[in-house]
C-alpha cells in the first residue's frame, strides 16, 4: 500500500472514533525529504480521501522556523499564514494551521489528536508532574502555548531540547489544554503509541464515566422556545438543541459542579462553543426565564456574541446555534468538555484556559467556524412541522422547503417510509436538517409528543403546516357512517388538535421576541371551496378547515400567529391520486362519480380538463404559496386556491 493510501486509512480510523476525534479536530501527515501531505481545512478525517490532503514543499516550510515575525499577534499570524500558503503546492486546498509543526517532526507519518481521555490528563492541574510519572522520557511535555504560530515555535523549540538532551526526537508530545502528537516511521507503530498512551492514561482513572442515559424533561416545550427567543433578539433566529444524560445531569445538578465545566479546556472548546457558558438553575420556569434574560442579556452586552452554551439544572445541556449542524457541533464539544473534566479529577482536578489565554482564541476570527450560508434561503433556519409528509404532498413541500434553509420535521404514522423521506432530505440539506417522529395527528398525546421531540430537537416551532388529510368517495346511500367518522376526525378534528397544540408554542416564543410571527397553514382542498359529487366527506371536511382557518386567525392574531389555507388543485402525480391500489382515480372510477367513465385513464381526462391550464397541481405550486404566506405579515383567515383557474374565488 502506497504512503498516501496508509495515511488515509489511518486518518480515517482515527476520524470516525469518538473517543479520538470530536468535531473533526485534529490532523494527520505525511511526509518524504520534499513534500509534506497533510489535511487540508474543511475535510474531515473520518471520510477524507487523497484529495482532502494539501501537499506543500518542505524547503519552503523550513522558512517558517527561522523567519522574524512581528510582534502584534493578528499581523504576525498572517505573515505566518502567508509564508505557509507559498509553500502549498496544491492550489485550493487551504494546509491546516499545524502543517508548520508536522514539518518540525521528521517521522514520515504523524498523527495529530484531542483524545478526551488525553486531554483529561492535558487539562488537569498537575499535569505536568503527571505526564512525567506516566511517560518520563517517553514523551515530550509542552506547556500551553496560544494557537498557530507561537504554539508552532514553542514546539519546534522544545523539540530542539529533547533532541541535545536523548540524542533522538519523541515519538510522543504531549501539549497542555491541546492534545497530542504521534510520530514514528510506520501506521502500525503510530496505533501502537497511541494504544500504550490509552491503556496508560486509563488504568490512572480513579471514578468510571457515567454513561447512562437521562431524559428530557417534559418541561422543555415550557421553557426552551422562550429561551431560543430570548437568544434571537437582535438578530437572526437561533436553533436550539436539548442534550441530557448520566454525565450532564451531573454537571447541571449545582453552581459548583457546572463551575468544572465554566471554562474552555482547549483552543477548539473555545473556537466551537465560545469560552464563556451560562448556568439556569431557578426553581420555578417564570423564574428561569427570568434569570435568562437576565444573563443572556448581559452575556451579548459584556461579550458582543451571543451564548452558545446554557446549562440548565433539571433539564440538561441547551446548545444554541445558526443553524443545526452547529448545534449538533456544541453539543459533542461541549458533553466532550464534560467527560475531559470527569477525568481530570484522577489527575488533581481540572484546569480551564486562562482568561489571556480565551481572549486570544475569542478574537482568533479567520479560525472560527462560519456556519451561515453565503446565500440564506427564504425560511433559513426556520422550524416545520409538517404532518402527513412522508410522501405525496408533504413530502414534495418537505423537499422543496429544505433546499430553502428549512429545518424540517416529518410527523407520519407510516415510519419506514417517513425515515427514507428523512434520509432523502438530509442529504439536500445544508446547515438545517430533518427528522422523523411518529405521529398520530388524530390523538392529542401523540402531538404533544410530537411537540416535545421538536422542541428538544430544534428549540420551537415557526410553521405548522397541517398536510395529513384522507378521502373516502362515496354518495349518501354508500357512505358509511365509519368512514364518513374517519374522515372527519383526520381532516377537521385534527386540524383542531394540531393548532391547540402548536400554537401554545407560538405564543410563547412571541411573548419574548416582539419581531417574531408564527404561521400555522392548513392544506384544504379545492374541495373546501365548492362541493364536491359523491365525495361530500371530504369536502365537507376541508369547508370546515377553512370554518377553522378563518376561526383561529381572529383569535390568535393578537398573539402575532397568522392561520391561513392553502387550496390545491389535483396532484395527479402524487399516491393520492396514482396509487394502483387505493389511489382516487381508482376510487372515483369504482364509485362512478365520472359518468361514462370506464377506465381510470378517462377519469384522468375529465379531470384534467376541467382546468385551464389542464394540469394538475405539484408541490413546487404549494410550496411557492407557503413561502409567501411566511414572508407577508398581512395576510390571515385567508384560503388561497391553487388550481389552475380550476376553482376561483367569488
Amino acid at each position: 500500500m502506497k504512503p498516501i493510501e496508509q495515511l488515509v486509512e489511518i486518518s480515517r480510523k482515527y476520524g470516525r472514533d469518538s473517543r479520538y476525534v470530536i468535531a473533526g479536530g485534529g490532523n494527520t501527515s505525511y511526509k518524504d525529504s520534499e513534500r509534506l501531505w497533510v489535511k487540508a481545512s474543511g475535510h474531515s478525517l473520518s471520510t477524507i480521501t487523497e484529495e482532502g490532503f494539501a501537499v506543500l514543499d518542505r524547503a519552503k516550510l523550513d522558512i517558517i522556523s527561522t523567519k522574524e515575525y512581528s510582534e502584534e499577534s493578528s499581523q504576525r499570524e498572517a505573515e505566518a499564514t502567508e509564508d505557509l500558503m507559498a509553500a502549498c503546492i496544491t492550489k485550493g486546498r487551504k494546509p491546516s494551521v499545524e502543517s508548520a509543526l508536522h514539518n518540525a517532526i521528521s517521522a514520515p507519518f504523524v498523527v495529530h489528536l484531542h483524545p478526551t481521555m488525553v486531554n483529561g490528563l492535558m487539562s488537569s492541574v498537575d499535569v505536568e508532574a503527571q505526564s512525567e510519572r506516566l511517560f518520563g522520557d517517553k514523551a515530550l511535555y509542552v506547556p500551553y502555548s496560544d494557537p498557530g504560530y507561537l504554539l508552532y515555535k514553542r514546539v519546534y523549540e522544545k523539540i530542539g531540547d529533547y533532541v541535545a538532551k536523548h540524542g533522538c526526537e519523541p515519538k510522543v508530545i504531549l501539549l497542555q489544554n491541546h492534545g497530542i502528537f504521534v510520530g514514528a516511521d510506520t501506521v502500525e507503530e503510530v496505533e501502537a503509541i497511541y494504544d500504550d498512551v490509552f491503556a496508560t492514561i486509563e488504568s490512572q482513572i480513579k471514578t468510571p464515566l457515567p454513561t447512562g442515559k437521562r431524559e428530557i424533561s417534559r418541561s422543555v416545550s415550557e421553557i426552551v422556545p422562550a429561551l431560543r427567543m430570548i437568544a434571537s433578539r437582535g438578530g437572526e433566529a437561533k436553533v436550539l438543541k436539548v442534550a441530557n444524560s448520566e454525565l450532564i445531569e451531573w454537571f447541571a445538578q449545582s453552581q459548583e459542579h457546572f463551575n468544572k465545566v465554566s471554562g474552555p479546556f482547549s483552543p477548539d472548546s473555545s473556537i466551537y462553543c465560545n469560552s464563556k457558558y451560562i448556568y439556569l438553575a431557578a426553581d420555578s420556569t417564570e423564574a428561569l426565564l427570568a434569570e435568562a434574560e437576565q444573563k443572556i442579556e448581559a452575556y451579548k452586552a459584556q461579550y458582543g456574541r451571543d451564548p452558545k452554551v446554557l446549562v440548565v439544572k433539571g433539564l440538561g445541556l441547551v446548545c444554541v446555534g445558526y443553524n443545526a449542524k452547529e448545534c449538533a457541533i456544541v453539543e459533542d464539544v461541549y458533553t466532550d468538555m464534560m467527560k475531559i473534566a470527569w477525568y481530570a479529577q484522577s489527575f488533581g482536578g481540572e484546569h480551564s484556559m486562562t482568561e489571556e489565554q480565551m481572549v486570544f482564541v475569542d478574537n482568533w476570527e479567520s479560525h472560527r467556524p462560519n456556519y451561515k450560508r453565503a446565500i440564506p434561503g427564504r425560511v433559513e433556519n426556520k422550524i416545520f412541522i409538517i404532518t402527513g409528509a412522508a410522501q405525496g404532498f408533504g413530502e414534495g413541500m418537505a423537499k422543496c422547503l429544505i433546499t430553502q434553509g428549512a429545518n424540517i420535521v416529518v410527523a407520519d404514522l407510516n415510519q419506514s417510509v417517513g425515515e427514507q423521506t428523512v434520509a432523502n432530505l438530509n442529504a439536500m440539506a445544508k446547515g438545517n436538517r430533518a427528522i422523523f417522529v411518529k405521529t398520530d395527528v388524530s390523538d392529542i398525546e401523540s402531538l404533544n409528543e410530537l411537540i416535545y421531540n421538536t422542541v428538544c430537537a430544534f428549540g420551537g416551532i415557526d410553521v405548522f403546516i397541517s398536510n395529513a388529510g384522507i378521502v373516502r368517495a362515496g354518495g349518501l346511500e354508500a357512505m358509511s357512517v365509519e368512514n364518513f367518522e374517519l374522515v372527519t376526525k383526520i381532516n377537521y378534528n385534527a386540524y383542531f388538535y394540531c393548532t391547540k397544540i402548536a400554537s401554545r408554542v407560538m405564543k410563547l416564543q412571541n411573548r419574548y421576541n416582539a419581531d417574531n410571527w408564527g404561521d400555522i397553514i392548513q392544506i384544504n382542498s379545492k374541495s373546501g371551496l365548492r362541493g364536491s359529487k359523491a365525495n361530500f366527506t371530504y369536502a365537507g371536511s376541508k369547508f370546515g378547515g377553512i370554518g377553522l382557518t378563518q376561526s383561529f386567525a381572529l383569535e390568535l392574531a393578537p398573539e402575532r400567529i397568522k392561520v391561513n389555507s392553502i387550496c390545491p388543485g389535483n396532484y395527479y402525480d402524487g399516491p393520492l391520486w396514482s396509487d394502483p391500489e387505493k389511489g382516487l382515480f381508482l376510487e372515483y372510477l369504482k364509485a362512478g362519480k365520472i359518468p361514462g367513465a370506464k377506465t381510470i385513464e378517462d377519469v384522468k381526462e375529465h379531470y384534467l380538463s376541467q382546468s385551464p391550464m389542464r394540469k394538475g397541481c405539484n408541490p413546487e405550486d404549494v410550496c411557492k404559496a407557503v413561502l409567501y404566506l411566511i414572508e407577508q405579515t398581512c395576510e390571515t383567515g385567508q384560503a388561497i386556491p391553487i388550481t389552475g383557474g380550476q376553482t376561483m374565488l367569488n
